[in-house]
């Protein structure tokens, strides 16, 4: 079994990379037990949505009154972190 660290540490790594079979179902099995893991993942998984719909949303964005090159910067700086 591993620990709320740990499984935090999968839960962040599985927004970076596909987790292995092995981390998937150590995580998988850990989330049915904590209770508190599991809603860290539901709010990560949920703060994750909402960054890309606010990257599309600031992309098609006609109405945001800086230069177009302000925004792909913006946008670019976002899309790496979300790599």
């Amino acid at each position: 079994m591993i620990t709320c660290k740990q499984a935090s540490q999968f839960i962040s790594n599985s927004l970076d990379r596909p987790l292995t079979l092995r981390e998937r179902l150590t995580l998988k099995l850990h989330l049915l037990l904590c209770k508190y893991c599991k809603r860290f993942n539901q709010q990560l998984i949920a703060i994750h949505i909402v960054i890309k719909q606010s990257i599309a949303s600031i992309e098609n964005d006609q109405s945001i009154t800086m230069p177009t090159a302000a925004k792909e910067r913006l946008a670019a700086v976002v899309k790496m972190t979300d790599q």
